[in-house]
């Protein structure tokens, strides 16, 4: 990574690029970790920036020399206190920069000020080294209704604030 990080948060106008870095990152991202027949399945409908997401104005993105690099946010549970962390990716040509972590911590520090205590996760397999370096605990490997008869096998995973 070349120059300074910026995070900030997304708006709609953004969407267009946020969909464009699932679609480039995810497929390499998580082809060592799930097996063709679930990425041919799967990945038209996680690889794509969901609206009501990227407008909430807790999803983020990470810029680097005005480039987007990654990208992730939480939204607010039905339980007090309780939230989760979203569709965070990296760009994956850019892996291991503090890209994530940096992201992480935007989402630690503006989830605390709204009073969440708790972050829940439904992690990738690829993800979850990732999720334990940040203080994530495993609770179990789940299965994520896509679509109807569409399901992406993932770790549930959860770290208290």
């Amino acid at each position: 990574m070349v120059g300074v990080l910026t995070i900030r948060p997304s708006g709609r106008d953004d969407l267009a690029a946020v969909d464009a870095l699932l679609a480039r990152a995810y497929p390499r991202l998580l082809k060592p970790d799930y097996p063709p027949s679930v990425m041919v399945t799967a990945l038209p409908i996680l690889a794509r920036a969901r609206p009501e997401l990227v407008g909430c104005a807790t999803y983020y993105l990470a810029e680097c020399a005005e480039v987007l690099v990654g990208a992730g946010g939480w939204t607010r549970l039905r339980w007090a206190g309780t939230a989760e962390v979203r569709h965070l990716v990296c760009d994956d040509r850019q892996v291991r920069q503090g890209i994530g972590r940096a992201l992480m911590a935007r989402i630690f520090a503006e989830a605390g000020a709204a009073g969440i205590i708790r972050l829940d996760c439904q992690a990738t397999r690829t993800a979850v080294p990732f999720y334990l370096a940040m203080g994530f605990e495993v609770i179990g490997a789940i299965e994520v209704a896509l679509r109807p008869g569409i399901t992406f096998p993932a770790v549930a995973m959860q770290r208290s604030l």
